[in-house]
């Protein structure tokens, strides 16, 4: 066995050819929330973040976990550090705005990201769980695993609700987000 470079990368597997290949993987499209308290426990209230996910998956159902990937050093990740709950709102495929608007990166502050979008607060986590969306889960972060330049951080599920059973599902594939059928 040849043993990987020192860059890590496998021989003659390049980020290009590695996000290609990948690519070709549909996958279900989530939103996954936090709440961030505020900094300062006298000051102003804190602050929903949302992060648009496709690295999402079950675990184990006994106890019941998932897994999220976030790229290492995130707003995500670092919330996530210390904040361990958290939630998951499965998009449809009428929710592919509510994706894109939370993919951005470099934003400063999710709060008027939030503004036009109808979410409940969850009873368990206090993070916000988006309306319409075909399945929301509250979790508990269980384990974190440093993986290359990404977290999996893997949560018990507290809470798993289906509200709505309209529409299928949002997926991403080959770089844009599209719907089944």
């Amino acid at each position: 066995m040849i043993p990987p470079p020192a860059s890590g990368h496998a021989v003659g597997v390049s980020n290009d050819e590695f996000r290609a290949a990948m690519s070709r993987l549909a996958a279900g499209v989530v939103l996954v929330t936090a709440f961030e308290p505020p900094l300062d426990a006298e000051g102003p209230g804190g602050e929903d973040v949302g992060m648009t996910a496709t690295a999402f998956l079950s675990v184990s159902l006994d106890p019941p976990l998932v897994l999220v990937s976030l790229r290492t050093g995130s707003r995500m990740d670092d919330l996530l550090d210390e904040q361990p709950h958290w939630a998951v709102s499965v998009l449809s495929e009428s929710q592919r705005h509510i994706a894109g608007r939370f993919a951005m990166k470099g934003r400063i502050s999710d709060r008027l990201l939030f503004e036009d979008i109808p979410y409940v607060r969850g009873a368990t986590t206090g993070a916000a769980l988006v309306g319409g969306a075909l399945a929301t889960l509250e979790c508990r972060t269980e384990q974190r695993v440093e993986a290359g330049d990404h977290t999996l951080v893997i949560g018990r599920v507290l809470t798993a609700d289906v509200p709505s059973a309209d529409g299928g599902p949002l997926t991403y594939f080959r770089g844009r987000y599209r719907q089944l059928g």
